[in-house]
């Protein structure tokens, strides 16, 4: 069986690598670059030519073949264009769960097997599984990684059973410690990288500034709203109330400062306004992107910080595995995170026909409009995922 390894020049991949060179895999690496514009990029202008330089360097150490794939035009197109419409919307959007959907199990999939590649590997912390049903059919399952501090699934979360098929996951099984040792041992360049932060293929940026490369910056007013507002709000009730946010007018509060533009924040968001004279750090509760106002409100306990509901619409419902889909009307118990390594929440999805309702057994901090919901079951399987709608 002939085996692409993504290498990104990162010690995960290198020794997702080395992993299937020892264990006799035909092995070859693919690097892909993704981003070329440097606009809002904290880092240096050529990253990227240093992460091939180590990737190429690794791949002559363990002994496999290197070739390079350029895949900016798709990326910009499925990823990047994606990121700016959300963020125009007010919304968040998740570049990491799109880059792996839309890049890795896609297009680098396809460059792939254009190589003649079987399958693709990638250094993801998390595992893959399969039994055949009733019918005869192969079902994939997608697992948490076995490392807890990098279980790396929730970027996984909107890959089908065709891309799983095709899928190979190394280091699932190993702690990140062992994977560093590993490493060292067997004398990888990238045994001391840093791990990559930011957005996929881009980088840790600026995001006002990179934002601004297609969304023009457009001041309006912090509004602060007290906890005193929620006292005279009538109690919901029903699940389409839990999961209703609240709009505020600016009526309902005081203005405190002013902002760059709405659509470069994100509810939750505790920096990057700088506004002073609180005791505690204020949040983001609320974008309003049409009249350009964001509201705040002070310390992590504030009313507007936490919902106990959120919904998913019926089209951005997805079935890693279609044969667990729920039926409209059915309600099931799982457990679920709405950002990468928030601590799994016990909640009931209950299926209805205007979408997918998750209705959470304590409230949560900061339900954020385009970030995925994704759901699991107790022996940690991934079961599917969901753009948060409101």
């Amino acid at each position: 069986m002939k085996i692409c390894i993504g290498l990104s020049g990162g010690v995960d991949s290198s020794v997702a690598a080395l992993l299937l060179k020892q264990q006799g895999y035909d092995v070859f690496a693919l690097f892909m670059q993704n981003w070329h514009d440097t606009t809002g990029t904290l880092h240096g202008d050529c990253e990227w030519e240093e992460d091939r330089s180590v990737a190429e360097m690794v791949a002559r150490k363990i002994g496999i073949p290197f070739h390079f794939v350029d895949l900016s035009d798709v990326y910009r197109q499925r990823v990047v264009d994606y990121m700016f419409d959300e963020y125009a919307k007010g919304r968040t959007p998740n570049p990491d769960v799109l880059c792996n959907r839309e890049i890795k199990f896609d297009a680098f999939l396809k460059a792939a097997q254009d190589l003649g590649a079987d399958m693709v590997a990638t250094g993801h912390y998390c595992r893959k599984a399969e039994f055949t049903d009733a019918e005869g059919r192969t079902i994939y399952r997608l697992l948490a990684g076995s490392d807890p501090n990098k279980d790396q699934s929730y970027f996984l979360c909107q890959l089908n059973q065709e891309q799983l098929s095709k899928a190979m996951f190394p280091i699932g099984d190993i702690i990140k410690p062992e994977v560093r040792r590993l490493a060292h041992e067997a004398g990888l360049p990238s045994a001391d990288k840093k791990d990559s932060q930011g957005i996929c293929f881009v980088g840790k940026v600026d995001l006002p500034v990179f934002l601004q490369q297609k969304l023009k910056s457009r001041e309006g007013d912090v509004v602060e709203i007290f906890p005193s507002f929620y006292d005279n709000l009538p109690e919901k009730t029903t699940l389409e109330e839990l999961a209703e946010p609240i709009v505020y007018k600016p009526s309902d509060g005081k203005v405190i400062g002013r902002h760059i533009g709405a659509q470069y924040y994100t509810i939750g968001q505790r920096k990057g306004l700088n506004i002073g004279g609180h005791k505690e750090s204020i949040f983001i509760i609320y974008i309003d992107i049409i009249n350009n106002v964001i509201y705040v409100g002070e310390g992590q306990s504030h009313p507007g910080l936490h919902r106990k509901a959120l919904r998913i619409r019926p089209e951005e419902v997805h079935w890693i595995r279609p044969d667990q889909t729920m039926a409209e009307g059915e309600e099931r118990r799982y457990l679920v995170r709405i950002r990468y390594r928030q601590p799994l929440q016990e909640a009931t999805l209950i299926s209805r026909a205007d979408g997918m309702y998750i209705l959470f057994d304590q409230p949560q901090r900061g339900v954020t409009p385009g970030q995925f919901a994704a759901w699991y079951d107790t022996e940690g399987e991934m079961l599917g995922s969901g753009v948060i709608d409101r």
